[in-house]
């Protein structure tokens, strides 16, 4: 089940417990920890959707270590978390990044994003995965003034491609997937497909190698090894590409839609200007309330660093439970915060909306 986030119209300043940077996983359930102990929080993401790395990496690619769950993808495991927080009601603001972090005199912080949204937040928790993703774009003078109208670095929605003659760039999972996707039968089939890669081997799953060759076989879609070196317009659009081959022979490749899968790059953006201390990009924190150098700033996932850092999502849920207790000194300071379990908590059952079940001797 998919479940819309909360968008919370701009406010003058908005005064919130906690404030989370990162609507991935970690980020989500760093919510429901927090939620636990009361804590209410507000979510920035710098995506215009829940999910993070998992949706905008492999949002239909099966994770297989999630404990009981013995397979979900990206998005189910999305969905499930954005299920999970309900109860707890948290603002998403998406769609922006978060430029400013100053602690105040009274011990909160003063934050700003891109937009301009403005929170005091008595405690600060970055879940940004390993920073903001932005795609590698192709390398050609005056190109992107077809970006989001003929050439694209993500799919967003595969229906705008169906029936159109589409060119393919790059030689990973995405290219190859996307590639496969519109060369088939289906609703998003293209009217043709050309996958282009600088040279005949891959880094993709070798299944889906496996099954461009027999698309090729099949004449459903082509394969060429070479380079895009320069590109054609007609009548202010874009109306092919120029693929430079091994044998130095450049031929022009029309198209309709040009897809270009070079990876994305992360970018600590301006975390790295809050003044926390780094190590090789990443955020340093203790392992006891994965608290960073400044107090009441915590770092969860793949964005932090300590000894045995391991980068997994369980790894991360983990981290997220105990910086949520670690936060209550700043929010609740001089209570006494005690250990319960939702299994058996009125307490709890009460907070998430269930029943507290009795048990016959």
């Amino acid at each position: 089940m998919s479940v819309a986030p909360t968008q919370q119209p701009q406010a003058e300043v908005i005064d919130t417990d906690a404030l989370i940077v990162g609507a991935g996983p970690v980020g989500l359930f760093q919510v429901f920890e927090l939620g636990l102990l009361e804590i209410k929080a507000h979510v920035v993401d710098a995506l215009p959707y829940p999910g993070g790395q998992c949706v905008e990496l492999y949002p239909d690619k099966p994770i297989y270590d999630i404990p009981a769950v013995p397979v979900c993808t990206g998005r189910e495991l999305t969905d499930n978390l954005l299920k999970q927080v309900e109860p707890f009601h948290p603002t998403f603001h998406l769609g922006q990044e978060v430029t400013v972090v100053e602690k105040q005199a009274d011990g909160r912080f003063r934050v700003e994003t891109s937009r301009g949204t403005r929170f005091l937040a008595r405690t600060v928790f970055i879940a940004a995965g390993v920073g903001a993703f932005q795609p590698r774009r192709l390398k050609l003078d005056g190109i992107e003034r077809h970006e989001e109208r003929q050439l694209f670095y993500r799919v967003k929605d595969p229906a705008q491609f169906a029936g159109k003659h589409l060119v393919i760039v790059g030689g990973g999972d995405s290219a190859l997937d996307w590639a496969n996707h519109f060369a088939q039968d289906g609703p998003h089939q293209a009217a043709s497909v050309v996958l282009i890669h600088r040279r005949d081997g891959f880094r993709a799953a070798p299944a889906s190698v496996a099954r461009m060759r027999e698309l090729c076989e099949a004449m459903k879609m082509q394969f060429l090894v070479g380079q895009v070196t320069g590109y054609e317009e007609a009548d202010g659009r874009l109306s092919g590409v120029k693929v430079t081959g091994s044998d130095g022979v450049t031929r022009v490749v029309p198209l309709d839609m040009l897809l270009v899968f070079f990876g994305l790059s992360p970018k600590l953006g301006p975390i790295a200007d809050w003044g926390l201390a780094l190590e090789r990009k990443q955020v340093v924190v203790d392992t006891e309330k994965f608290e960073t150098s400044i107090p009441g700033i915590f770092a969860v996932g793949d964005i932090n660093t300590y000894p045995g850092k391991k980068k997994l999502i369980l790894c991360g849920f983990h981290e997220a439970a105990l910086a949520a207790f670690g936060a209550t000194s700043y929010v609740f300071p001089g209570k006494a915060i005690h250990l319960q379990y939702t299994t058996t908590s009125p307490k709890l059952h009460k907070a998430l909306g269930v029943e507290t079940p009795t048990f016959d001797d």
